[in-house]
This record gives structure tokens, C-alpha cells and sequence, in this order.
């Protein structure tokens, strides 16, 4: 389910279902790697998209955390935690995926299951290829949240 209010109008009829959140984090900055920022920011967009395809009907992909990338490590823990810890009150299980490794210092300090992915950039890709490396990268990602639902 996306946040849109026709998915949150079948997410209020089937809620008890629902247990799963993925927050895309996507850092920004208008510093020299705009670009590379902007290119993984894509990257963890669509591999977002494509999980909450897979998953519809069990997870909830909310819009994407966007923060700025200078700010101190520090800073954007505490203000992620805090908004984490917000939607925990709901949800079961938060995942969390980027492509920007500073969060992986401070995996153990999140209040959510943190997924770091290395982007690969698909802008100069043919679309079968993009495809193609969407799909090997789901293959990865899907047990990871079966097992993390087990019992």
C-alpha cells in the first residue's frame, strides 16, 4: 500500500493485517555530488516501489524521509528515532532503506530495521537491464522481510 488515500482507505478496512512499513531515506544536498545524491536517492525510490508492489496487502511504503545530508549523524538519528518511534505505535516493523552508508555507523541505534543498499545508477541503463538488476536486488531483499515476520 502507498500513502495515498485510497490505499490508507483499504489500509483503515484491513489494518490488522498490515504491519510493515518501509521508509525510503533519501538525503539531499546541492553540494558537488548532487548528482550521485539525487542518482541513489532514485535508486532506493524504485527498489521502494517495487517491494511495496511485491508486498501489497502486508506493507505500507510511506513517503520518503528526506534530511539533509550535512547535518550532523547525530541530529538525523535523533529526529529519525523520533519519527520511527511515532509509527511504531502502528506498526510492527519499520525497515528502512537507503543507499547512503553513514546510517550503517549507527544501525544498532536505530529504532528501525535499517536495509543499506549500494546504488547502482540506472540513468544511462536500457530499460531491460534496470529490470534486470530491480529484479536481482528483490531476490535479495524478499527473504530478508520474510524471515524478519517470522514468528
Amino acid at each position: 500500500m502507498k500513502w495515498t488515500s485510497k490505499d490508507m482507505s483499504l489500509y483503515v478496512q484491513s489494518k490488522e493485517y498490515i504491519d510493515t512499513a518501509v521508509i525510503p531515506l533519501i538525503p539531499i544536498t546541492f553540494e558537488d555530488e548532487i548528482k550521485t545524491v539525487a542518482s541513489h536517492g532514485e535508486y532506493i525510490t524504485i527498489l521502494s516501489h517495487e517491494l511495496e508492489r511485491q508486498f501489497k496487502g502486508r506493507v505500507i511504503l510511506l513517503p520518503s524521509y528526506s534530511y539533509l545530508q550535512k547535518n550532523s549523524l547525530k541530529s538525523k538519528v535523533e529526529q529519525l528515532n523520533d519519527f520511527v518511534s511515532h509509527i511504531k505505535n502502528d506498526m510492527k516493523h519499520v525497515f528502512l532503506l537507503t543507499s547512503d552508508s553513514v546510517w550503517s555507523q549507527k544501525e544498532q541505534e536505530l529504532e528501525g530495521k535499517l536495509v543499506w543498499l549500494p546504488a547502482i545508477p540506472l540513468e544511462d541503463m536500457e530499460e531491460k537491464y534496470k529490470q534486470k538488476i530491480i529484479q536481482d536486488q528483490m531476490n535479495q531483499l524478499l527473504p530478508m522481510f520474510i524471515q524478519k515476520w517470522q514468528p
